[in-house]
């Protein structure tokens, strides 16, 4: 297993120098000040929006529940990064500085695929584009050099796993309230209490 993994991150991150500009920027764009703003933007359209408003808000609670449950398997199950002497990587093209801490799962790909996945589960349209910038972000991070695949796609994996757990909270949360909002609403359920 771990030969195919090798086989395909070498595949990967040889692939020629002009994809170099695109990887980057899913690599290392959302630490560009351009990019946050337009995020940002891109937030407040769709917490403005009444039909994509639930999706927006759980997208932003996705992403960091999402990094802070790689960070923890990073701690419990720590392993190497191709850049990590001991991986025994010699012929890495790095197009970013080489990362020193465990790379487990990736949390770049874990982040962007928890917003995809609360994005398709209740606000399917935008989530078709955030699957894409998801899938780059992941394979991003195989060709500038940081991340063998097993580890974006356990970063797949996880941030999924994230995005479906609050968006079942989400459900939870919402049928509750309207079991409550019903029970409110009973004259027979008033008059006994």
């Amino acid at each position: 297993m771990q030969a195919l993994d090798r086989a395909i991150f070498r595949w990967i991150n040889q692939w020629s120098d002009w994809l170099a500009p695109i990887f980057r920027f899913f690599s290392e764009g959302n630490k560009w000040t351009s990019v946050r703003i337009a995020l940002a933007a891109l937030l407040i359209y769709l917490v403005w929006r009444p039909a994509t408003r639930a999706a927006a808000i759980l997208a932003m609670l996705s992403w960091p529940v999402a990094n802070a449950c790689t960070d923890v398997l990073k701690a419990a199950l720590p392993t190497y990064r191709p850049s990590d002497p001991r991986s025994g990587m010699s012929d890495i093209v790095f197009r970013v500085d080489p990362l020193d801490s465990f790379g487990t799962a990736s949390a770049h790909s874990a982040n962007m695929m928890a917003v995809a996945v609360v994005f398709l589960l209740l606000a399917r349209p935008w989530g078709w584009p955030w699957l894409a910038v998801a899938i780059l972000t992941g394979l991003s991070r195989i060709y500038v050099g940081v991340h063998f695949p097993f580890q974006v796609l356990f970063g797949w994996l996880v941030g999924g796993f994230c995005g479906w757990v609050l968006v079942q909270c989400f459900h939870a949360w919402k049928r509750l309230r309207e079991g409550q909002e019903e029970v409110a609403d009973d004259p027979e359920h008033s008059a006994v209490c």
